[in-house]
């Protein structure tokens, strides 16, 4: 039983990490704009399926897909963020239904190029596993692992350090004032979308390289992207790691000590219980200040 429970803690931690690149996506768009995108992870997707293409299509490893990925999510988050900003009125509201009518738009796309079969990828190298004391797990899992660090690393650098990372702190807190000091917000939020396109294509690779991915998929990730959000409270990059990691943690106990037909359910009851319990998550609003 302790081994199981080892297990499970370092399964959740794995895929956990992968929550936590989705949801960076999905935060860092609504921290620059205030906007839910709910096509967010059918961004994931599409990248999934273009690591599938190049591996399937033309036989190479399937990180090699990232430029694909992040040239065909890039021009789709440009022409979505085109659309975001004609909408002049009830800005929130008409956003989230439009990125709710796309995701729809994006999954059937998919269905009718892919078909509803499951992929995965092939790779040996990527399937076999490696085992680390009393646990094991996938090379695809370790290397999706290394990667969300890498990129969380990243991201945390470019919000405090560049000049566009700055802009978008500055817009998220008070755009009126940012106009005031020469900073154009259009521009800001067009890069901040670009960005979040760039972390759903990272995790989309490395989502397909560590489990299986098929069109229904981004709906679900767009789900455990907000819960995630919602757990950390909006703007703590940190907050959105640990928050992922217990989102995973606990989705993993729940399948090895009970049964994965509650994997689903127990989530979504660590989202209401944050709603109601913390309200600004679970580090606080001067966490998230911070």
């Amino acid at each position: 039983m302790v081994d199981l429970v080892l297990q499970a803690l370092f399964s959740g931690l794995l895929v956990g990490s992968v929550y936590a690149l989705v949801a960076l996506g999905l935060a860092l768009s609504f921290g620059a704009m205030r906007i839910i995108n709910l096509a967010h992870g059918e961004l994931v997707l599409l990248a999934a399926y273009c690591a599938y293409v190049v591996e399937a299509r033309a036989g190479l490893d399937p990180y090699l897909a990232i430029p694909l990925a992040l040239v065909v999510v890039s021009i789709v988050c440009a022409a979505l963020f085109l659309m975001i900003d004609r909408i002049r009125e009830h800005r929130e509201l008409n956003s989230l239904i439009l990125t709710f009518g796309i995701g729809i738009v994006l999954t059937n796309a998919i269905l009718l190029v892919f078909a509803s079969d499951v992929r995965t990828t092939a790779s040996p190298a990527l399937q076999d596993a490696t085992s680390i004391g009393p646990v094991y797990a996938m090379n695809g899992e370790i290397v999706a692992f290394g990667v969300s660090l890498a990129l969380m690393v990243a991201l945390w650098w470019w919000l405090k350090k560049s000049w566009y990372g700055r802009a978008v702190r500055a817009v998220s807190s008070n755009r009126a004032a940012a106009t005031l000091m020469g900073i154009s917000p259009v521009r800001t939020e067009l890069v901040s979308f670009l960005v979040a396109g760039a972390l759903a294509s990272f995790a989309g690779v490395a989502l397909y390289t560590m489990s299986v991915v098929q069109p229904a998929v981004g709906h679900a990730l767009t789900v455990k992207a907000f819960i995630v959000t919602v757990l950390a409270g909006v703007g703590s990059i940190p907050g959105v790691f640990l928050a992922a990691i217990l989102l995973g943690v606990t989705e993993a106990l729940t399948v090895t000590l009970a049964s994965s037909a509650l994997q689903e359910l127990v989530g979504m009851v660590l989202f209401l219980l944050v709603l109601f319990l913390l309200p600004n998550g679970l580090f606080g609003a001067r966490a998230r200040r911070g």
